[in-house]
């Protein structure tokens, strides 16, 4: 709607704000090292998060829980982006290594 924000943190979190409220509405934690990136599904429905733990997750910002972890990298999960109307996500890795993933699965 535009009227939120999802921010990634070295503090291992994910977390989203409100911006008319200009604070914190939720905070999604998971990762045990730093979240690199995050970003939004189309729908508004899901946040995808990539970390320095080797791994990615798909949050449900509506139950605030973790519908699915991403594992397969051997490094830093770098950055993630969901393509546009799609449940694919790509990902890449300080492995030298990008990833397409299926995140209903």
């Amino acid at each position: 709607s535009g009227t939120q924000l999802v921010t990634s943190s070295g503090d291992t979190t994910v977390r989203v704000w409100d911006l008319s409220r200009r604070s914190c509405i939720l905070t999604l934690q998971g990762h045990s090292r730093a979240a690199r990136d995050c970003c939004w599904h189309c729908s508004g429905d899901f946040v995808a998060s990539a970390s320095m733990d080797s791994t990615s997750k798909i949050w449900d910002v509506h139950s605030e829980r973790c519908r699915h972890t991403l594992c397969g990298h051997e490094g830093s999960v770098n950055s993630i982006e969901f393509l546009p109307f799609s449940s694919t996500v790509l990902t890449s890795s300080a492995d030298k290594t990008l990833s397409l993933w299926d995140s209903r699965t």
